[in-house]
């Protein structure tokens, strides 16, 4: 049996063994997998399921940035700032190979932008305190030119440089699922809830478990567990729903008003250098963002209100245009359609207010946690940079609410995630910066057990080897094309075409790997998906 089978066959095994695990997560994005770690490196015998793949939703699709939200300072949530900031500071130390610090350029159009901004991020670099990654500072136009040789010179006098940081979302949440299966967690991919389980029949039973079913062999069982969560994103309401109390609360208000929030990846000349550009106040008053990432460049982002929850959202015509228009605006080269080497979206779960409201640029960015009469916890809302202190903010109400007890308190500040090389101090790391392009600096420590795969020196595309493959089915979990070209390699993300071109001999590579069916390697709907993700509306 292959490695990846073995380990897979071992969880399936300890799922259905009929033991009663002291905590249960129902999905494996950030907050599933970041919850995953915090609880098992406290003990708790942990176990994590996934209907799709770890991060498949909007935990892979994000604008790829670890932040403290400047544009918050603004609204006054200085202490949503603080937070995240300090976040910033521990994902830098814990994965100081999947984040590094970026610095972004701010250009201003005169003295009175320049004094309005300027404020703004010298306050956001008091709040960094010792925490911060560089200074801030204001540049000439010319300095401007040097840090972004992309940028149109008549669009700017100049602007301001500050520090933040970016990473690459996908493959810290494999980092995450690894990091807790280390800890004795027991985490599955493509196994699906299809139920709650209760303690009784009565109405107002407790939640106690879930019945789920393994997507690959079809088989069923129950998971019993003293807590459940449930952290599925925008898709939170659906699983709340499921756990009603009552046919009455199958139409219970919902909590999530999900976002939409489109990219675009064109080559890295548009932007030249090594910094990101800021643009802080469009035609329609958001801001986008041009970013250097993994040797190419997203551009984003909207953030389109949506009443449907689709697995692929796809970009509308209109985003599409926003962004190239607004990007535009400032990129001395032109940018069309043609260009577009990717596009791809990811839904936000942000949190409706009790009242209700129509603009989702209004709604929450933080999180929220919800504990039931039932006993089902729900967690949603909330951004990567704070996957940690969700973790725990989730726990502490998980113990309040009596479902567990005796907890001890959390570690995860100080516990590198897997792979972690060791590293300085956070963002002064010597480590290859995120926004180069991808190769085997983002595997850490496990770089030398890539080597020592078969196909080390067979290279598919830039930066991604035979070895890579191998080394996604059999050490992370990966199980079909799309695992592997989406989210172990971001190819699908950088170059739709090009991931398209090597999907059959990474389906070739599967089959050896698993042994398993050319259909159960999952090719043919991984080039549709890959059609999608070339096709810009």
């Amino acid at each position: 049996m292959s490695v990846g089978n073995w380990q897979r066959a071992q969880a399936l095994q300890a799922l259905a063994a009929g033991e009663v695990f002291d905590l249960l997560i129902i999905g494996g994005g950030a907050t599933g997998l970041g919850l995953a770690v915090d609880a098992s490196a406290r003990g708790l015998r942990t176990a994590l399921v996934e209907a799709q793949d770890f991060a498949k939703g909007t935990s892979s699709r994000s604008t790829k940035l670890v932040h403290g939200g400047v544009r918050y300072l603004a609204q006054g949530r200085i202490g949503l700032v603080r937070e995240a900031l300090h976040e910033r500071s521990t994902l830098l130390a814990n994965a100081p190979h999947l984040a590094s610090a970026l610095p972004f350029i701010l250009p201003c159009g005169g003295w009175v932008e320049k004094g309005f901004y300027g404020a703004g991020l010298k306050a956001y670099g008091a709040l960094s305190g010792r925490r911060g990654l560089g200074p801030t500072e204001m540049l000439s136009a010319h300095q401007v030119r040097d840090a972004v040789p992309g940028i149109q010179g008549d669009r700017h006098s100049g602007g301001w440089r500050y520090w933040d940081a970016q990473f690459d979302d996908a493959r810290l949440a494999v980092a995450l699922a690894r990091t807790a299966q280390a800890q004795g967690a027991v985490l599955l991919n493509h196994c699906e809830v299809q139920a709650l389980l209760r303690e009784d029949s009565s109405p107002m039973a407790a939640v106690c478990g879930a019945q789920v079913q393994d997507h690959e062999t079809g088989q069923s069982w129950r998971i019993g567990a003293r807590c459940v969560v449930n952290a599925t994103g925008v898709w939170v309401d659906a699983v709340r729903r499921m756990g009603a109390a009552a046919p009455t609360e199958s139409s219970l208000p919902a909590m999530v008003s999900p976002s939409q929030g489109v990219h675009l990846v064109v080559d890295a000349r548009f932007l030249g250098g090594h910094h990101a550009l800021l643009v802080p106040r469009t035609s329609d008053g958001r801001v986008v963002f041009a970013v250097p990432w993994l040797g190419s460049v997203v551009l984003g982002t909207t953030d389109t209100p949506r009443d449907d929850l689709p697995l692929e959202p796809r970009a509308f015509a209109q985003e599409v245009d926003f962004i190239l228009q607004e990007a535009g605006r400032y990129l001395s080269r032109p940018l069309s359609r043609r260009d577009v080497r990717s596009v791809w979206v990811g839904l936000r779960p942000l949190v409706k207010p009790v009242g209700g409201e129509s603009s989702t640029g209004a709604l929450s960015r933080e999180h929220t946690v919800q504990v039931a009469s039932n006993g089902l916890v729900t967690v949603t809302g909330g951004k990567w940079t704070t996957y940690r202190t969700m973790a725990e903010d989730v726990l502490q109400a998980c113990g309040q609410a009596g479902l567990l007890k005796a907890l001890r308190s959390s570690s995860t500040a100080a516990l590198p995630l897997m792979s972690s090389p060791p590293s300085g101090r956070a963002g002064a790391s010597p480590l290859t910066p995120i926004s180069e392009a991808p190769g085997l600096h983002l595997y850490g420590q496990d770089a030398e057990a890539v080597m020592a795969l078969p196909g080390a020196d067979h290279w598919l595309a830039p930066g991604l080897s035979e070895a890579m493959v191998r080394f996604a089915v059999r050490q992370e979990m990966a199980r079909t094309v799309e695992d592997v070209l989406a989210r172990r390699s971001r190819l699908l993300f950088l170059d739709a075409a090009a991931a398209q071109a090597v999907a059959p001999r990474v389906a070739d590579l599967l089959v050896q790997e698993r042994a398993c069916s050319p259909l159960a390697a999952g090719l043919e709907p991984f080039r549709q998906l890959a059609e999608q993700y070339a096709r810009v509306p």
